[in-house]
């Protein structure tokens, strides 16, 4: 997936804070090409920086760093900070030690975490004490985070003692201590750090970094932290900051007051992503004690909340009785909800396990909705007797795609169920075979990937690639990038490879930035998404994004998006719509490349999905709040500035009537 981008008035952020708002947008005045002209109009050089940026040239941006312009060394900064090259960090390191300009060295620093090249440790030390600035710091810190050694961990974690009451060095601190914890680097001293950052006299962006760091860093121990952490979840003026403490409770699951405690966030917090948080902190070994509060959250007003509920059913309940489910499904309005807890209800293999499977396959026969259809072929996959009923759907004639691909990826879950019959693995074996010569994306990708779970061990039913790499050669690049990713990794698991076939990512050279259609994009160029749930406005990000949002204009001229679906909505996360399939799979005939302008991922950024670097389409997807963990790997194209409220309420299958350029008198 890729992400929104901010507006550039957002990257120069204070120095105390990181935690991104949407962006405000000036007047509009005039229609598309009328407006205030964006910063490639009329400036060439800028045009060729951000040209040799998508074409990936280190050689032709690393001269515009010695530029007397102050512009075009911090553009050329930026853009290194998407080409991602080693061989740049030496001149990013003089960068960052020698000019004279704050903003320069700031993307100096932001490039040079964006590389995450170990060689430039030394040095970022060096400049934690050594810089003037304050905002350079912090993101000095942040890059620190990226690049540090387990050794060097040390100097993220005590500061020096002069720099204790700067708060942009606080929230830099904080922000680095959140990247080196998502590479797996971490400590004790750095975890007590991060418990004092989220304490109310910190910066937000602080605070917002350490509830993030807690709750994402793999590993972690935090029960002698609950009362700190329960009293930021519960007290802490900023939702995504008691959201991110919820979470990281569920690393303090031992201490008896955690239960209790997220129950009632999941009960009582105001805004409904901290009480999504909540959910999904609970574990089976608190089932008991927050029961009835679950129950009471199916029923939530938000349907984030209730689907949440559901999936703590099915993933924690055991030993219930079905019927209890199906009684309770039944009386679900949200079909996402309760087609999870249908699944709940066949997955405690109960003595009504029979009757369940029939209501189920009953619901799917009378549904119309072909999303919903495939969420109870999902809770079929939970019940191995349902096989047969789930294969003859999968490849039934003539109906939506996104009912095969529910159906193939129930089949799979159908064969890692532990009760499946051992007798019955050579039809599965087969089938997951006719997947991968149906000739339907998705569901040859989603066969390709079980034939390679080396847990279901179907090497000796299928020993031969030659289907996999018939297959394969059918598809065409780079539209179907993402099927042939998972077939080549299949043949190259059946044929014992230890080096991976390299992705042919596809070249600039196939499609370029349209710069004569950048040129008539103003900026803060607005974007309305009709929905059925109401109009989402957009602000395109035309001088971070070029090559994407030129894209996303020329689809949107085309009508390309009109009566598209969003496929993916997952709580407190994000939307996702664009695909052409209607299921995530689908893709324009040409690829993007990636641009990871200086921008985070906060509540309301656009981005677009990708299979990975420089892959990216016409798939876009909308966050529900900070996002920190896709910050910079994702491309941010556009901010919401109208209609969060309608995207909290989006759900998979909802429409997108319409996509339209806005005229800026209005």
């Amino acid at each position: 997936m890729t992400y929104s981008a901010l507006c550039r008035a957002a990257a120069v952020v204070a120095a105390g804070s990181l935690l991104l708002p949407a962006c405000t947008s000036r007047p509009a005045t005039a229609s598309l090409g009328a407006a205030a002209p964006n910063q490639f109009a009329a400036d060439t050089v800028l045009r060729r920086i951000a040209t040799a940026q998508d074409e990936r040239r280190t050689p032709a941006l690393l001269p515009y760093l010695n530029r007397p312009e102050e512009a075009y060394r911090r553009a050329a900064a930026e853009a290194l900070a998407s080409v991602q090259d080693k061989a740049a960090t030496p001149a990013l390191l003089a960068l960052l030690q020698q000019d004279a300009e704050p903003s320069v060295r700031r993307e100096a620093a932001y490039a040079l975490g964006q590389t995450a090249d170990s060689t430039a440790e030394a040095v970022l030390v060096q400049r934690i004490a050594a810089e003037p600035d304050g905002t350079v710091r912090r993101y000095v810190l942040e890059a620190l985070g990226r690049c540090t050694s387990r050794s060097g961990l040390a100097s993220l974690t005590r500061l020096p003692p002069a720099l204790a009451p700067d708060t942009a060095a606080l929230s830099g601190q904080a922000w680095g201590l959140y990247r080196a914890g998502l590479r797996g680097l971490t400590s004790e001293a750095a975890v007590s750090r991060l418990v004092q950052l989220l304490g109310r006299g910190n910066p937000t962006s602080a605070r917002l970094a350490a509830a993030n760091a807690l709750a994402r860093t793999r590993g972690l121990n935090l029960a002698p932290y609950a009362a700190a952490l329960g009293a930021t979840a519960q007290q802490d003026a900023h939702y995504a900051v008691r959201s991110g403490a919820a979470a990281a409770l569920s690393k303090a699951a031992t201490d008896p007051t955690v239960p209790p405690l997220l129950a009632s966030l999941a009960r009582r917090d105001p805004d409904y992503r901290v009480r999504v948080s909540a959910l999904r902190a609970l574990n089976a070994t608190m089932y008991a004690p927050v029961k009835e509060a679950v129950w009471s959250a199916l029923t939530d007003a938000n349907a984030q909340v209730a689907l949440s509920a559901a999936e703590f059913f099915l993933a924690h309940a055991t030993n219930e009785p079905g019927g209890m489910f199906l009684e309770k499904a039944n009386r679900l309005e949200n079909w996402r909800a309760r087609a999870t807890l249908l699944a709940a209800a066949l997955r405690q293999q109960s003595p009504e396990q029979a009757a369940i499977r029939r209501a189920v396959q009953e619901r799917y026969t009378a549904a119309a909705d072909p999303y919903e259809k495939g969420y109870l072929l999902k809770a079929l996959g939970e019940d191995p007797a349902a096989f047969d009923f789930v294969q003859q759907a999968t490849f039934a004639p003539n109906q939506p795609l996104v009912i095969g691909t529910y159906g193939m990826e129930a089949l799979v879950a159908l064969g890692r169920q532990p009760n499946f019959p051992a007798g019955r693995y050579p039809e599965f074996a087969l089938a997951l075979r006719r997947g991968v010569l149906s000739g339907d994306v998705a569901v040859m990708g989603t066969a390709a990937e079980a034939i390679r779970d080396p847990k279901l061990k179907l090497q000796k039913l299928l020993p031969n690639p030659d289907f996999l790499l018939q297959a394969r050669d059918r598809l065409t690049l780079p539209r179907d990038l993402e099927a042939w990713q998972s077939l080549q990794q299949t043949i190259d698991f059946l044929q014992n490879r230890t080096t991976p076939t390299a992705t042919p990512v596809a070249a600039a050279t196939s499609h370029p930035i349209d710069w004569g259609l950048v040129s008539t994009i103003p900026a803060g160029q607005r974007v309305v998404v009709h929905t059925g749930k109401g109009d989402i406005v957009l602000r395109l990000l035309v001088e971070q994004a070029p090559g994407s949002v030129a894209s996303f204009v020329a689809l949107t001229r085309q009508g390309f998006y009109n009566g598209k679906n969003f496929h993916r909505v997952v709580p407190n996360f994000v939307a996702q719509g664009g695909c052409p399939r209607g299921d995530g799979w689908g893709s324009s005939d040409y690829n993007l490349r990636s641009e990871f302008a200086d921008l985070r991922y906060g509540e309301g950024a656009v981005g677009l999905a990708s299979a990975g670097k420089d892959t990216e389409s016409c798939q876009w997807f909308i966050t529900h709040a900070p996002t920190p963990h896709l910050d910079g790997r994702y491309t941010i194209f556009a901010q919401v500035v109208q209609g969060m409220d309608v995207v909290s309420r989006l759900d998979i299958g909802d429409r997108i009537d319409r996509v339209e350029l806005m005229d800026s008198r209005r």
